[in-house]
């Protein structure tokens, strides 16, 4: 059976009907996906701006432009794998333990039949719960983490789960290969030299955002790719990996972040990996002047579900 693709803009203009990611299928409309967008609309991790609780409707009305051919990477994501919306997670706004539980048990569910996710946030809390279920279906992964800001600290007003402690958690749990952890795009002050000691004896590899300026994205994409080999990878996004210029509408933003165009190009080159999940998350509508952040977001969020459907869940 052909894949159910997206409302056809010929016929319905994009800015009409249900405003699912890309104008996909719901989830309860289609048999299977192989793919499911799925929102996370949670911001009770955040340690600055709250807002991000808005972002998974913000980044589904920019996705109203996508459309089913992607040139980046040569390939129609819809026509090639079955995507589609399973809404968003209802989490318990004010527990955040409870709120992790409930995103984990809920993508488990989500994925007990093989489906991968690209999940749509929300704050960077969630990238936990997230990648408990990666590894329960394949295993530690590799991560690729693009962000300004590390996220391994220990502890905020001593909350061990916030949206800057989730890959220290990871790492403690067991659920990253520790061969093959990159951060892209970090920079701005940090508490102390610690936190990058700290980070190194977890296992990380470290590609600032001037590294990425100065060896360029070829090199970047060449060093990611040598460290993650075929490992399955999961790709997490905070939105603030983007200079403020590109992306004002998130929570924490740091001056000299990466262009979309750098980012989207580093994304691009992942082509052929083993890509088992991803996120974007902290965008908060509130600050997005022009709907710049939300376009960005929308289009990783594309290129994510199109570098997962140019890999059949055969080789995944």
């Amino acid at each position: 059976m052909s894949p159910i693709g997206p409302i056809d803009s010929s016929t319905t203009p994009r800015y009409a009907g249900f405003s699912t990611f890309a104008r996909l299928p719901r989830l309860d409309q289609v048999p299977h996906a192989d793919i499911a967008v799925v929102g996370v609309p949670f911001d009770t991790g955040v340690s600055y701006r709250p807002g991000a609780r808005f972002g998974p409707a913000h980044v589904r009305e920019a996705s109203r432009l996508l459309r089913p051919y992607n040139p980046g990477l040569d390939i129609a994501p819809f026509d090639v794998a079955q995507v589609a919306d399973a809404g968003d997670i209802a989490v318990n706004p004010f527990d955040i333990g409870q709120a992790i539980d409930t995103v984990q048990a809920t993508a488990l569910d989500l994925t007990s039949d093989g489906t991968r996710l690209v999940t749509i946030g929300g704050d960077h809390t969630i990238a936990l719960p997230l990648l408990r279920t990666a590894a329960e279906r394949h295993g530690p992964v590799a991560l690729v983490h693009f962000d300004a800001h590390l996220d391994t600290w220990d502890t905020y007003f001593g909350a061990a789960y916030t949206h800057g402690t989730p890959f220290r958690r990871a790492v403690e749990e067991n659920i990253l290969d520790t061969e093959a952890l990159s951060h892209v795009g970090i920079r701005g002050p940090l508490y102390g030299k610690k936190d990058l000691e700290d980070d190194r004896r977890f296992g990380f590899g470290i590609h600032t955002s001037a590294d990425v300026f100065r060896q360029g994205v070829d090199e970047i994409i060449d060093r990611l790719r040598t460290r993650i080999g075929d490992r399955p990878l999961y790709v997490s996004v905070d939105i603030d990996v983007l200079d403020p210029a590109h992306a004002p509408g998130t929570g924490t933003p740091e001056a000299g972040g990466l262009t979309s165009r750098e980012l989207l190009e580093i994304l691009r080159g992942f082509a052929g990996l083993n890509v088992v999940g991803g996120d974007v998350v902290e965008v908060a509508p509130a600050y997005d002047h022009a709907e710049l952040t939300c376009v960005a977001a929308s289009q990783i969020a594309y290129d994510l579900v199109s570098l997962m459907a140019a890999r059949s869940p055969e080789e995944a």
